[in-house]
Order: structure tokens, then C-alpha cells, then sequence
């Protein structure tokens, strides 16, 4: 059974539920559209993520999908900082079906550059505990931001993001990619914390089957424990770098894992973190 840690789908930008903003993406992914995908290549089930920057934090779309497709996909939402309500926001999603975790942003861009110590995130990790949520973390380019909220809340269980690093959104990969790979192994030492590897063939600078990610992945496997890395394909926000079968081939066809060691990165970690695995039929 393989798991994707991170996809999102979304339907075409109408004004029945308009874009917050338009990226290069397909013009719709919907999850009809990536159940597809995933079975073209084998993938059993994925975590959803709903798309901030297409719906901000209503992921009513979410809801539809996984409702359409209970055996495949579990739901992760954003939530608001900014929201005084925003406990009762996360009481609500614990009780809708095949919600799983929320998801903050930590990032360097405006409106999602906040201190860590911001009374809305300390909200948002106690209410995590609360309603036994893991908090999806992105603090790419802003991990030293990130590995002082993880460290404030001992007992939230945080899973951050894309390795952590700053992936591009359209190619090429930037001259560095791995710069920030010592703040990555650095942060495997909280232990409240999970890694997703979701988007590395975006840092790749070599075409398809992307060789050079394995010598840096390597090391974060060795930080973390594969037990603590969760696979993913963050698509559809690589679909400009990366199709999906390209983001899923080079992890089941490389020598570099051993079939126990591909079984716990591509769907052991990913049930444990989240607590889920889809059904089979």
C-alpha cells in the first residue's frame, strides 16, 4: 500500500467558488481528476491537503471530495492564526469525517511571517493537543521560526512540510537547494516533530529520474529515522517541475531503499503521523 502525504485538488475557478488568487496551475485538478492519477501509479490514498492559496481556509471543496472518495483521501485544513474562534474552527473539523490534522503557515511572505510566539499559533498548538491534531507546519525559508514554535509546544505533534526547504515552483531548481539541509537535520532532534519529503524532484537540477536528490535524502533519513519521514508529491503545486507519475516512479523504482525501508516512507510513516490508511476494496 503506498500513501501520499500531500496532494491538492481543486475545481476549475468559478464563481461559485472563485480562486484567491490564480498560480500556474492546471485549471482543474479535481478529485476525480487525481484519483485518477493515483491509480494509474498505485498510490491507495493521500492526505488532502485543502489549497490555501486557492481557497484560503474554507476547504468546503475538500469536504466534497472526501466525501465522494472516503477510501482515499483524509483531510487537512488550513486554519487562521487571526481567528480569536479559532478553537471552536478546530472543534468543528475534529467532528467532520476524515478530517485529520490542520495546517499553519510560517513562511517569510506577508501575512504568514508572524513571530512564533504569536498568541494565535499558541492557540492554534493547545487546541492541536486538544482535539488530538497533528499541526502541518510550512516554514520553508523560515526555519528558524519554525523550530521555535515546534520547541514552545513540547506536546503538539508538529509535521513539517516539504522537508522544510524552499522548493520552486517552476524549474530550473536554484544553484543551492539544499542550503538549508543543516537546519533540517538540526530540527530531527524534537522529537514532536515528523518531516514530510513531499516535493524533492523539484530540487532536483538533473531531468527525470532527478539522481542527485538521494545523496541529501539520504542524510535526512538518517536524521529523522525513516519512521519519522513521510513521502509525498505536493501535487498539484510541482505539476510545473514534475508530472505525478515522475514524482512517484523514482521512490518505487530506486535501489537506494530497500523494500522495508519503501513500505515505512510511503505509507508506514505517513498512517502513524496522521493515524489513517486508506481502504482497499
Amino acid at each position: 500500500m503506498i500513501i501520499d502525504s500531500q496532494v491538492h485538488a481543486y475545481e476549475a475557478n468559478t464563481p461559485k467558488r472563485p480562486w484567491h488568487n490564480v498560480p500556474n496551475w492546471p485549471p482543474h485538478a479535481t478529485g476525480d481528476e487525481m484519483v485518477a492519477a493515483m491509480d494509474k501509479v498505485g498510490v491507495d490514498g493521500a492526505i488532502f491537503i485543502s489549497a490555501f492559496g486557492l481557497y484560503r481556509y474554507d476547504a468546503s471543496y475538500a469536504v466534497e471530495v472526501q466525501r465522494a472518495h472516503p477510501d482515499k483521501f483524509a483531510l487537512v485544513k488550513p486554519v487562521d492564526p487571526d481567528d480569536p474562534a479559532v478553537d471552536d474552527v478546530i472543534a468543528e473539523w475534529k467532528k467532520t469525517p476524515g478530517t485529520v490534522g490542520i495546517r499553519i503557515m510560517l513562511t517569510r511572505e506577508p501575512g504568514r511571517d508572524r513571530d512564533p510566539s504569536h498568541p494565535g499559533l499558541t492557540r492554534i498548538a493547545r487546541s492541536a493537543v486538544k482535539h488530538d491534531f497533528p499541526v502541518n507546519l510550512l516554514c520553508w525559508g523560515n526555519l528558524d521560526a519554525g523550530t521555535a514554535l515546534i520547541d514552545h509546544h513540547p506536546d503538539t505533534r508538529f509535521i513539517i512540510d516539504h522537508l522544510g526547504i524552499l522548493q520552486p515552483r517552476t524549474p530550473p531548481a536554484p544553484p543551492q537547494p539544499w542550503a538549508d539541509l543543516p537546519k533540517v537535520l538540526e530540527l530531527a532532534k524534537r522529537k514532536n516533530a515528523v518531516i514530510k519529503v513531499s516535493g524533492a524532484c523539484t530540487l532536483s537540477q538533473k531531468p527525470y529520474p532527478f539522481p542527485d536528490i538521494w545523496d541529501p535524502l539520504q542524510r535526512v533519513f538518517d536524521a529523522w529515522g525513516l519512521e519519522r519521514c513521510l513521502w509525498g508529491t505536493d501535487w498539484t503545486r510541482a505539476f510545473a517541475v514534475v508530472n505525478y507519475e515522475q514524482a512517484v516512479e523514482p521512490f518505487l523504482k530506486t535501489d537506494r531503499l530497500t523494500d522495508s525501508e519503501r513500505d515505512m516512507l510511503m505509507r508506514g510513516a505517513t498512517a502513524k503521523a496522521y493515524r489513517w490508511e486508506p481502504k482497499k476494496r
